[in-house]
Formats: structure tokens, C-alpha cells, sequence
């Protein structure tokens, strides 16, 4: 936007910064020595009284003005820091000449340094009393109102610097996702894991049915692709003789976006030698129940106007056992054009009948997953959509496979790992096949089936999204309030 487009209020903002260049004062020095956070000072003054005044210690903070009320040759104004926020009073007549130039030309959304002591107001209220005042940013744009925020719900996600600078509730939620981030990793550090890096940039793509984004490495003339899942890198791992191995990083998936999906995203995945899928999801109830116990101090936690215990143990259930139970459908007494009719019935947009056990993962999605409140582990999917799982050790057809879903919405994916070389080359072959008709299918990966004839022991492997536990955790009902900078469509304007 060119000056001449400023609205009035930007506009003042802008004469203002220019007289105070004008009057030597530089409105964005290189650097503020503070010897304290708000913080630290309610935490060291929290007990001060009414009418009580403290000469020692003399702080220096900084923040940004968040308030302001000017009385006469006087004013109150709001600071904020990252810790929280503190009142200050100033007098006029108690300040420099140069201090004086900068308060005249105070507006909100400024970032200043304060220098004083702390004293309790009439009303309790603990303040600090500014002797010098210090322009560290003088600003051009106004923050948003404080009382409505930002009622345009897209511009929180376009301009989050604006959101998390208005609501203390999204601070709050980013906060909590980088500690939950930092007790996954205690969790399985403090069980002998060792978190590992995986390329981000591969050859061939694999681990998940998904959409890669596609780029090109011109040096080596080379079609390569994001990463869409680390599995067969971590699997790699387990035949090198790393047992407890963990990637905790960034997924791609060209795929749409809606309230759980996104581009971009991060997953956890371990892998565990020696293991299967019953080991992994007694870890993974614990893992969960834990890291909410660390992080919000409790595993019942309210979520969309419904209270969800995450305390194991969690009801376990056949997908097919869910599918009678929340859908009121037996498909082991329906044939697959039968299977096709009622998918077709519930709203599937499949043009054509797909594999037998697509179909009931097809009809799992639409007449039971909504249906699922409570941490439930789904378990023993269709052997067709499982490419890389081990067979069931007592169903023929169907694999050792879980998927726990919590309030309708999946937030992992669990498996008794395939390490029968012969049988995961037969299975990739046949997704491969598919891509005819489906570029989601998986394609054939010579070296990690390679690897698999080098040996793999038995191995549980477990898969979490990072922004699905934080929206639990957080009461959000979109994936997009759970993540910084989430991927927007371009507006003109």
C-alpha cells in the first residue's frame, strides 16, 4: 500500500514516526538491555498491597502498548511481553526531554522500554512506575480492536502475527502444542528410543496411500517427492540394527483441506523391534494419557461440548465389528455387489466397485468413524488395504492393524510390520498394478523390499498427527487453529 493509501489513522502513525526521526530519536534502535519479563515481576510481586511502593530492584522490560489512558500530564498504558501483561504509569514532569518526545507520540501497538519500580494502585493493582520511556518499534499498522479481535476468521490464519498479538486463547493453544511436542519426545527418549532424520526429499515415495507434491533436481536430472510418511526409511533402520527408532518432523500430502487435513503437517512415527501391534497400542494409550497428564494436568478433557477420557485402557474393536455396531450392518453376510449397493447408499462417490475389503473400509467411514467418541482402537482392517501390515496371526484376509479414533476423527495408524520379503514384493507388485486406476496406490520400492530380504525383525510401527492430538488437547474444532502458518488459497487483495 502506497502512503497516499493510508487510512487516517495510519496515516497519523506515520507523521508521528517521521517527527520522531526528526527530532533525532531513532524509532528502531539495534538493541534494548531489559533485565526482567512481566513474568518474572507478578511472580516476584504478586503479594504487594494496596498504596505499597517499592524502591529496589529498578526493572527494565519491554513489550508492546496494548492500552492507554492519558490523564492530563499523566497516563496508564498496558505492556505486553511474551509472559503476559503488566500496567505502567508515568508522569510527564518525571521525564526526560527526550522521553517526553517519545510519549507524545505514543500509539498502540508500539514496542517500548520502561524503566522503574513497582507500586500497588488504590485498586490493588500492581503497576510499574516509569521513570524513562524507550521507542524500540514505532508502528504503521493498527492492531486489531481488543475487545472483537479479529472477527474475520480467514485473516487469523493469513495474518497470524495479528491473531496471537489480539488473543490470548491462541497463544495459549501454540504453547500447548510445543510442550506436547517436547513430552512425546521425553516419553520416548526416557524408553531407549532415538529419534532419527529421514529424507524429506525421495526418489520414490511410499508409507502411506496419499498425493505426493512432485519437484525436479536439475543437477541430477531427477524427479523427486516430498515426503509423504518416514515408514520405509525407519523400517530401513530396523534392518540396520537400530531397535527403538522415531521421526518427529514435517509430512506432504497434496490432498484437500478441511477441519482435520492439511498440505503440510507433522507426524510421529517409532518403530519397535521385537514387538506388534497389541504392544503398540497399550504404548500408545500410555503415551497419549501421559502426555496430556504433563501437559494440561488431566486425561479427561472437554472437547466440542463432550467430556473424553483419555485414561487406558481404550475400547478395542474390529472395523468390521464396528461397522454392526454403529451401522447396523453384518458385511461378512454380504457379497461385494451387495458391499457396493449399501456404500453407495450411505453417500460413497465411488463409480465403480472397488476390492471387497475397500468396500468395508469404505462403508467403516461412512456408517461408523463419526460415530466413535471415546478413544477406540479400530483393529484388523481388510488385507487390501493394508499393503505393508502382516497378516492376521487368526483371520485370514485381514491384518494386524489399528487405528485409534477419537470423536469421530482418526489420530494414527498402527501395524504389525510385513518382514516376509516374498509376500511384500508380491504385495507391492499388485499395488503397483493399481496405479492404472488409482495414483494413490503404492508404488514398488526395489531397495526397501531389498532391505527386507536383508532381514527384518518382528516390528511394531505406530504413526500419530501431531495437530490432531493438539485439537483434543486444545478444544479446536479446526486443524487449521492448530497450526502456525497453515496453507491458504491466494487472495488478490
Amino acid at each position: 500500500m502506497s502512503q497516499e493509501q493510508d487510512n487516517p489513522i495510519k496515516s497519523e502513525k506515520r507523521r508521528k514516526l517521521h517527527a520522531l526521526k526528526a527530532a533525532g530519536i531513532d524509532p528502531f534502535p539495534h538493541e534494548y538491555q531489559r533485565n526482567s519479563t512481566v513474568g518474572e515481576i507478578r511472580a516476584r510481586h504478586g503479594g504487594l498491597k494496596a498504596g505499597e511502593h517499592t524502591s529496589e530492584p529498578v526493572y527494565r522490560i519491554a513489550g508492546r502498548v496494548m492500552t492507554v489512558r492519558i490523564m492530563g500530564k499523566a497516563a496508564f498504558f498496558n505492556l505486553q511481553d511474551q509472559s503476559g501483561i503488566l500496567q505502567v504509569y508515568l508522569k510527564t514532569a518525571e521525564l526526560s526531554e527526550k522521553d517526553r518526545i517519545v510519549f507524545d507520540h505514543l500509539d498502540l501497538g508500539d514496542i517500548v522500554g520502561v524503566e522503574g519500580t513497582m507500586f500497588g494502585t488504590k485498586t490493588g493493582e500492581l503497576t510499574l512506575n516509569a521513570k524513562s520511556i524507550t521507542m524500540l518499534c514505532k508502528t504503521l499498522e493498527p492492531l486489531p480492536d481488543k475487545h472483537s479481535g479479529l472477527a474475520d476468521v480467514e485473516l487469523k490464519y493469513r495474518a497470524r502475527y495479528l491473531d496471537l498479538l489480539s488473543s490470548p486463547e491462541s497463544r495459549q493453544v501454540f504453547e500447548i502444542r510445543s510442550k506436547v511436542i517436547r513430552e512425546i519426545r521425553n516419553f520416548l527418549d526416557s524408553r531407549g528410543f532415538l529419534e532419527v532424520e529421514v529424507p524429506m526429499l525421495q526418489p520414490i515415495y511410499g508409507g502411506a496411500a496419499a498425493h505426493p507434491f512432485k519437484t525436479h533436481h536439475r543437477a541430477l536430472d531427477l524427479a523427486l517427492y516430498l515426503k509423504i510418511s518416514p515408514e520405509l526409511y525407519l523400517k530401513r533402520l530396523i534392518v540396520g540394527g537400530f531397535e527403538k527408532v522415531y521421526d518427529l518432523s514435517k509430512n506432504f500430502r497434496n490432498e484437500g483441506i478441511d477441519r482435520s487435513h492439511n498440505p503440510e503437517f507433522m507426524m510421529l512415527e517409532w518403530y519397535e523391534a521385537y514387538t506388534d501391534y497389541n504392544y503398540q497400542m497399550k504404548q500408545f494409550e500410555e503415551l497419549v494419557s501421559q502426555v496430556a497428564m504433563k501437559v494440561v494436568g488431566k486425561t479427561r478433557v472437554p472437547y466440542q461440548g463432550q467430556e473424553i477420557n483419555l485414561a487406558p485402557p481404550w475400547k478395542r474393536i474390529s472395523m468390521i465389528q464396528a461397522i454392526q455396531e454403529f451401522g447396523g450392518l453384518d458385511v461378512s453376510r454380504l457379497n461385494d455387489k451387495e458391499l457396493f449397493a449399501k456404500a453407495k447408499a450411505a453417500g460413497s462417490d465411488l463409480e465403480t466397485a472397488p476390492s471387497r475389503g475397500e468396500l468395508i473400509c469404505e462403508l467403516f467411514e461412512l456408517l461408523a468413524e463419526k460415530k466413535i467418541v471415546q478413544p477406540t482402537f479400530i483393529i484388523d482392517h481388510p488385507e487390501e488395504i493394508s499393503p505393508l501390515t502382516k497378516g492376521h496371526r487368526q483371520t485370514k484376509g485381514l491384518v494386524e492393524r489399528f487405528e485409534p479414533i477419537i470423536c469421530g476423527m482418526e489420530v494414527g495408524n498402527a501395524y504389525t510390520e510385513l518382514n516376509d520379503p516374498e509376500e511384500q514384493r508380491s504385495r507391492l507388485e499388485s499395488q503397483d498394478k493399481k496405479r492404472v486406476i488409482d495414483d494413490e496406490a503404492h508404488p514398488m520400492d526395489e531397495d526397501f523390499v531389498r532391505a527386507i530380504e536383508v532381514g527384518m525383525p518382528p516390528t511394531g510401527g505406530v504413526g500419530l498427527g501431531i495437530e490432531r492430538l493438539v485439537m483434543l488437547l486444545t478444544d479446536q474444532h479446526s486443524i487449521r487453529d492448530t497450526i502456525l502458518f497453515p496453507t491458504m488459497r491466494p487472495r488478490s487483495n
